[in-house]
């Protein structure tokens, strides 16, 4: 197992191991060209990814804007789960976050997904609603989590 990871700004020449985590992540994943926008053209998109002696294990997209940040997608690799990579993963995103200037950070889980909301809970993120029908795979509910850095 490794332990040595770093956390750092992705860049393009990121975007195949990112794409490969999305595919094998989500059943309804973000296109390689989503991926190209994010690191070309917005402005607001900040993505983090965590890197071991094995490539990128994972990564954390958000937008920056005034002083909130949604989270937009994070993924690990299938093979390096169960390690504590997201939690470690989702720290350093809270920490560039903050960096940025931002004092609200929200995103969206799957109302089944109760292994991350029981980690973004332990990060000191509430619940603040539900979405419903919010994932056009299955339609199933979001729940709205929300943390304020400054409470």
């Amino acid at each position: 197992m490794s332990t040595d990871i770093t956390f750092r700004k992705m860049t393009v020449k990121d975007i195949d191991e990112v794409y490969e985590i999305e595919t094998l992540s989500f059943t309804l994943p973000w296109t390689k060209e989503s991926f190209f926008y994010e690191m070309l053209h917005n402005e607001n998109a900040y993505y983090v990814v965590a890197e071991t002696d094995k490539g990128i294990v994972g990564y954390c997209g958000m937008w920056l804007v005034l002083d909130e940040c949604h989270v937009t997608n994070i993924a690990i690799h299938p093979e390096e789960r169960g390690k504590k990579l997201g939690e470690r993963l989702m720290k350093a995103a809270i920490e560039t976050a903050k960096a940025h200037g931002a004092i609200l950070m929200t995103l969206e889980a799957r109302v089944s997904n109760t292994v991350a909301q029981n980690l973004y809970q332990k990060l000191g993120f509430k619940n603040g609603g539900i979405r419903k029908r919010y994932y056009t795979d299955n339609l199933e509910d979001a729940i709205v989590m929300w943390v304020n850095f400054n409470e």
